[in-house]
C-alpha cells in the first residue's frame, strides 16, 4: 500500500517537468564585437557564470571566424571549455541575397576548417541573417553542401530583436545616458517571453502542440547580463531548457519549405507560410521603432525622475 502512494506521489510530481514546454538556447554572432558596457573577456566571464549560475546547462555558440583574433579565440575557447557547443555561422556573416553561391558555399568553408580546433566544436550550420537562398539554385547549392559534410540546417523557431536592445543598451552607454538595468532586464526579458509565446501558439495551431523549440539569441553583453533572468522567466511560465541536440530531435527537424524565400521568419513561420498564412510571420515585437520608443519610455532614467 505504501509503495503503491509513493508510486502515486512520484508521478504527480513529475506531470509537470513531463508537459513542460521546451527550449534550446543558441546565441550567434560569437565572438561578438565587444567594445562597450562589457570587454571581450568580461561579457565571456559573465555570461558562464550566469550560465552557471543558473543551471541552464549547455547552450550552443554559432561562431564567425572572421573575429578569432587572439582575445576572439580566448572568447570562443573559454565557452568550449565550459562545455558549449560551438557551431558554425560562416567566416563573415554574408548576406546571401547579396551573395553568389560559390562565393557563400567557400566562406561557409573556411569557417569549418578553422572551427575544427574546439572540441565541442558541431556540424551545426545557422545562415546569416536566416537567409537559406531565394533561387531554387542557391537553396539546394547550400543544401547539398550542408549534406556533404554531415551538417544539420541550425534552424531556430522562436525569432525575435534581442540584438537590436542591445545596440539601444551600447548606444546609450556610449553617450553616458542614465540606464536603469532593473528595468533593463524587464523590458528585454518580458519582449523576449512575447515572441516566444507568440510562436509557440503559432505551432500549436499548426502543428496542434508545442515543438522542441529554439531559441534565437546573440553572444553580446545584455545576454551576459540578464540570461539567468530569462531563465528563471521560463522556467515560472512552464518552460524546460534542453540541449540543441534534443531539440533537434523533433519531427521539424526534417522539415524543408518547398519555395525559396527571401526572408525567413523561422522554421515554425515556414511552416505557417505554407499553410497559408502570409501576414504575421513575425511578432510585432520584432520592429525597431516599436523596441526603441519602448526602451526610451521604460529603460532610460529621465532627468526630471
Amino acid at each position: 500500500m505504501l509503495r503503491s502512494i509513493l508510486i502515486l506521489i512520484i508521478s504527480l510530481l513529475t506531470i509537470p517537468v513531463a508537459n513542460a514546454k521546451q527550449l534550446a538556447i543558441t546565441l550567434d554572432d560569437a565572438p561578438r564585437k565587444a567594445d562597450g558596457y562589457f570587454d571581450g573577456p568580461t561579457r565571456a566571464k559573465t555570461l558562464i557564470e550566469n550560465l552557471e549560475k543558473h543551471k541552464i546547462g549547455q547552450v550552443t555558440f554559432f561562431a564567425t571566424t572572421q573575429s578569432l583574433n587572439q582575445e576572439g579565440l580566448e572568447r570562443i575557447g573559454t565557452y568550449n571549455k565550459a562545455g558549449h557547443i560551438i557551431g558554425n555561422h560562416t567566416h563573415s556573416h554574408p548576406n546571401f541575397l547579396e551573395t553568389e553561391l560559390s562565393v557563400y558555399q567557400s566562406d561557409f568553408l573556411q569557417a569549418h576548417h578553422l572551427l575544427q580546433q574546439f572540441d565541442n566544436f558541431k556540424p551545426y550550420f545557422r545562415f546569416p541573417y536566416l537567409r537559406e537562398g531565394e533561387t531554387i539554385e542557391k537553396r539546394d547549392g547550400m543544401r547539398n553542401l550542408l549534406q556533404k559534410n554531415n551538417y544539420q540546417n541550425a534552424y531556430i523557431t522562436l525569432n525575435n530583436y534581442d540584438w537590436y536592445i542591445e545596440e539601444l543598451f551600447q548606444a546609450a552607454v556610449k553617450v553616458g545616458k542614465p540606464v536603469d538595468m532593473e528595468r533593463l532586464s524587464k523590458f528585454y526579458v518580458d519582449v523576449l517571453m512575447a515572441s516566444i509565446n507568440y510562436y509557440d501558439d503559432m505551432a500549436s495551431k499548426y502543428l496542434g502542440r508545442s515543438p522542441k523549440h529554439v531559441l534565437l539569441l546573440h553572444e553580446m553583453d545584455i545576454t551576459a547580463l540578464f540570461i539567468g533572468d530569462l531563465a528563471r522567466r521560463l522556467q515560472r511560465e512552464g518552460w524546460e531548457i534542453i540541449s540543441l541536440q534534443e531539440a533537434y530531435q523533433d519531427p521539424i527537424a526534417k522539415y524543408q519549405l518547398d519555395q525559396p524565400i527571401k526572408y525567413n521568419p523561422g522554421r515554425i513561420g515556414e511552416i505557417a507560410l505554407a499553410k497559408g498564412q502570409k501576414k504575421n510571420l513575425w511578432h510585432y515585437t520584432l520592429d525597431e521603432s516599436y523596441l526603441e520608443k519602448r526602451f526610451n519610455q521604460e529603460v532610460l532614467l529621465m532627468s526630471d525622475h
